[in-house]
């Protein structure tokens, strides 16, 4: 019942949206190299080259990487309420996990409010997936401040609160009888969500009228139940850290 409201709610704004507007596309396009761990909890890191996608169609319509396909149904002053469609990766089967079942990558639809009061951008925003090996629920709160330090150089930086249900956490960090019997680790079933805490930044240079790179660093703390698991205490690490370059072309 849950996704069928998510369908309905998602699909008519898009079909709405793209037959009605006609207005101009701009943003970014690129490409990044990121170093980051190989799944969430995982200690390995894994270095990564990226397309890197900044679009905005209008005022109304925007594409990228951390928010997803989104539609501005409401802008009103500094407040924006957005239905999207975003993207949480799954678990390869791969590494210290060879021998645990795969987590497929799941589509998700959700609602994100944005209050941006310049300098500072707050959202809140719930998803749910659609499809894969994920199930639940999550909700993602941010902070953001961003601003010049000198000519052609920008920087942001924020903190960033996660809560995932019950079904999320036990969908990538339950080990399961299966799973512990092929891999030696303990039977593990979470029993309630977890908390994730993070803080990120970015400094940006914009070395011609078109062309900018900008180095992006980030810390993320598992806790609860998600860092009790064996996926994380006996072959992960609790503490997960990003860090890489994007070299983007502006229109």
């Amino acid at each position: 019942m849950c996704r069928s409201l998510v369908y309905c709610s998602l699909a008519a704004p898009f079909l709405l949206a793209t037959s009605a507007m006609a207005q101009t596309l701009n943003g970014s396009i690129g490409a990044s190299v990121i170093q980051a761990p190989d799944y969430l909890g995982s200690d390995d890191d894994e270095a990564r080259v990226l397309p890197d996608l900044n679009l905005r169609y209008g005022d109304q319509l925007y594409l990228n990487l951390r928010d997803g396909l989104g539609w501005n149904l409401y802008r009103q002053r500094n407040w924006t309420l957005s239905p999207f469609l975003g993207y949480q990766p799954g678990r390869d089967n791969t590494g210290d996990l060879s021998r645990f079942d795969e987590v497929d990558d799941s589509l998700t639809g959700g609602l994100r409010l944005s209050y941006q009061p310049a300098p500072w951008n707050l959202s809140l925003q719930a998803e749910t997936p659609l499809s894969g090996d994920v199930d639940g629920y999550k909700l993602t709160l941010r902070a953001g401040w961003r601003g010049q330090p000198a000519p052609n150089w920008s920087a942001g930086i924020g903190p960033s609160l996660v809560y995932s249900s019950k079904a999320w956490t036990q969908s990538l960090f339950r080990v399961s009888a299966r799973d512990a019997a092929r891999s030696g680790f303990s039977r593990y079933e979470p029993t309630d969500g977890y908390w994730r805490l993070g803080l990120s930044g970015n400094l940006n240079y914009r070395f011609a009228a078109r062309w900018s790179v900008t180095g992006l660093a980030g810390i993320t703390q598992l806790t609860g139940d998600a860092r009790d698991s064996p996926i994380v205490k006996n072959a992960g690490d609790a503490t997960q850290s990003l860090a890489g370059m994007v070299l983007s072309y502006h229109f």
